[in-house]
């Protein structure tokens, strides 16, 4: 399946085969491709604890519990932890010493004295102010974009979801203080058509970017428009004909609540 397919026909499965297990090495393919994601100084922050729900403990299940949508954490035969180890930017120095070395950062005869006279100064006095929600958030999305990507790539459905309370999951998974989850992915096969019921609304384009200036919205072509959807990446908007008796009878098949918003 070409990239453009799978960017295209993406779309949060929420609907998973509890009885289907997921095959440990799809599971290390997702990682890979996170792994090689673009990180803020090389930092490597970001992290994952991945949980079998046939084998974590019941203690560790029951955390995983989410407020909105807790029917996929049920479902779902994985979940994948993403989180930051924060104590991971005390190790900047030799992260951005790493890149110098490969040929990633910095040009010219005098790119280490840059490195040690303007870089690790810098990142040294601003260390701790990174560890808070910012940058290593951003690659933490990178990273679970990738796994998603592939995911896809090999029949698999995901689902991101929050928690009502993060540190109850983090002490029955016995993370450290330096570590912050960021969101819990669900992952297993899909129940549902891969369409997933079509485009979820959007805000419109004009709406969410702008060009040079904030008030200027950026300027939308009609024309690329009709080549994305030539190539499959736009798709009619949801819901398409069928979806709910789609969704009603997976409702039926696993017993789910009358309402899956709980």
């Amino acid at each position: 399946m070409e990239l453009r397919e799978i960017i295209g026909n993406r779309r949060s499965t929420r609907y998973l085969d509890p009885d289907r297990p997921v095959e440990i090495e799809k599971i290390q393919r997702m990682l890979e491709a996170a792994r090689i994601a673009s990180h803020f100084g090389n930092n490597n922050s970001v992290q994952a604890l991945v949980v079998h729900r046939e084998t974590a403990t019941n203690e560790q299940v029951a955390s995983l519990h989410s407020p909105v949508g807790g029917f996929q954490m049920e479902l779902a035969p994985v979940v994948i932890l993403w989180y930051i180890e924060c104590d991971a930017m005390d190790e900047a120095s030799a992260r951005l010493r790493e890149l110098v070395d490969c040929g990633a950062l910095g040009y010219g005869p005098n790119k280490n004295k840059e490195l040690e006279e303007t870089l690790v100064p810098l990142f040294d006095r601003i260390g701790e102010a990174l560890k808070g929600p910012g940058m290593p958030d951003m690659d933490c999305g990178q990273a679970v974009a990738q796994a998603t990507l592939l995911a896809f790539e090999q029949g698999l459905g995901t689902c991101c979801q929050g928690s009502g309370d993060w540190a109850k999951v983090e002490a029955a998974f016995g993370f450290p203080e330096s570590c912050r989850i960021v969101v819990a992915q669900t992952v297993g096969y899909p129940v549902e058509n891969p369409d997933c019921g079509g485009q979820r609304p959007r805000l419109p384009f004009e709406q969410l970017f702008q060009l040079n200036s904030i008030d200027n919205p950026f300027p939308r072509s009609q024309e690329v428009m009709s080549e994305l959807s030539q190539e499959k990446l736009l798709q009619p908007a949801a819901p398409l004909p069928g979806r709910e008796e789609q969704i009603e009878g997976i409702r039926e098949k696993y017993k789910l609540p009358g309402s899956g918003m709980i």
